[in-house]
């Protein structure tokens, strides 16, 4: 998965830093497994392609776990000049006032170069980007084509019905577990809800006012969320809990189930189970048939630039920066973990390398498609406040519907009556404050 060197060849198209002084950097990170790995590979590229900057990168364990130990750093006086940041957190860290929007300090970047799916989720009303896109995932639908065609399956499906004939046949011949997944946040409600033109919240999710409600319990979400609990008691879906692997990722990895939808940056994983067999298949996530598909949203993270540093630091974050966003790093980050590129022209350059059709760039093309389908102002993104807390609470509500202790229904009122109160909280906290 990382045959793509890591060449120095790349520093011809760093900035150039020969009017700056040097200056040694910290850049914050919040993954673990592969993608830290190639996380740290990227950094010593960096140091090894120029001799103006060092940039040293240090891991965090999460992004919770990172995102408040850089705000708490620079309330200190002392946060790192980089920090990657998820999805969830934006608005939070937008009216944190600890950071510098990035194309305000980069005004001569092509930003437009970046794919609309990325742009919309961290760029102001404006359109400057707040942050520089990163390790950008997407939801993708993947598939056991082995064990679908042992069912008679022999095309991918690409409907929600499609997917529950699929996973009766496979029943049929008698595989326990013909589609998994978590329940999770991002999947079932964030993504669902994006790619099928529907609102989580008022005011286009929060991008119109920080006075948006809650609206999640009375979309198409109530009726999607009561088939999985349905489907699942028909052993067509399960959960985490239900396979013997613990993980649903795990779980499809190792054969236990057939198809399951998750995040681009599982793919690397997924590859590597797989191996050459050539039985792994990857495609846009499912719709319910009468419904227009429109964009995924992008997930994973973004990199920030903090306030409180001088103009070498800045220098060097800049040169970091046009590192990471060159094509050549961003084909290597895509074969070494799945996450999808986030610039246009990173595909010309896949297609230049002779290597298209190779399997470490297979959620490329893929990615960048389903991020580009046609948006709605209910598909830009997720601008709430306290949005990371509410992804807690929306699991704690549905957990309780999967183990039959309410309806979906009742989940996702409880849902919206909880969320509801942390928007209330955010918006006196910022009572007044112009949104970005």
């Amino acid at each position: 998965m990382k045959s793509l060197s890591l060449s120095v060849a790349t520093a011809t198209l760093l900035v150039s830093a020969a009017a700056a002084q040097a200056a040694n950097i910290e850049f914050w990170y919040g993954n673990t497994g592969n993608v830290e790995t190639a996380i740290q590979a990227q950094c010593d590229a960096f140091n090894a392609a120029q001799s103006d900057h060092e940039v040293t990168c240090v891991g965090q364990g999460s992004y919770e776990i990172g995102m408040q130990k850089a705000i708490a750093a620079y309330r200190s006086g002392n946060a790192p000049v980089l920090i990657q940041f998820f999805d969830a957190g934006t608005l939070d860290l937008m009216l944190s006032d600890a950071v510098v929007p990035v194309q305000d300090i980069m005004p001569d970047v092509a930003w437009d170069n970046y794919i609309t799916g990325a742009r919309a989720y961290y760029e102001t009303s404006d359109g400057r980007l707040y942050s520089q896109p990163y390790n950008s995932s997407t939801l993708l639908f993947y598939t056991n084509k082995a064990q679908l065609e042992d069912a008679g399956v022999t095309e991918t499906p690409q409907t929600w019905e499609e997917v529950i004939a699929a996973a009766e046949k496979l029943q049929a011949t008698g595989h326990a577990c013909p589609f998994v997944t978590d329940g999770n946040t991002w999947r079932v409600l964030e993504q669902f809800s994006a790619r099928h033109g529907l609102p989580i919240a008022s005011n286009h999710n929060g991008y119109d006012g920080l006075d948006a409600e809650y609206v999640l319990n009375s979309t198409f979400v109530v009726d999607h969320l009561t088939n999985l609990v349905e489907w699942r008691r028909q052993g067509l879906v399960r959960l985490d809990v239900d396979t013997k692997a613990g993980r649903y990722t795990e779980a499809f990895n190792a054969g236990e189930c057939a198809m399951m939808e998750g995040s681009s940056g599982s793919y690397a994983a997924a590859a590597t189970a797989f191996g050459d067999a050539g039985n792994l298949s990857v495609s846009m996530a499912p719709m319910y048939e009468g419904y227009d598909r429109h964009n995924t949203l992008v997930g994973g993270a973004s990199i920030y630039v903090m306030k409180g540093h001088g103009d070498e630091e800045v220098a060097a974050a800049k040169a970091f920066l046009d590192f990471l966003r060159t094509p050549e790093q961003q084909m290597f980050f895509t074969a070494a973990t799945g996450y999808v590129p986030v610039t246009n022209d990173v595909m010309d350059a896949i297609e230049a390398s002779g290597e298209a059709d190779d399997a470490k760039y297979a959620t490329a093309a893929i990615g960048i498609d389903s991020m580009n389908q046609p948006s709605t102002e209910d598909s830009r993104g997720i601008r709430l406040g306290f949005y990371v807390q509410f992804r807690e609470v929306f699991m704690e509500e549905t957990q309780k519907a999967w183990n039959g202790e309410q309806t979906m229904q009742v989940a996702l009122d409880n849902a919206k009556a909880r969320g509801d109160e942390l928007l209330r909280r955010f918006e006196q906290t910022y009572q007044g404050v112009q949104l970005p």
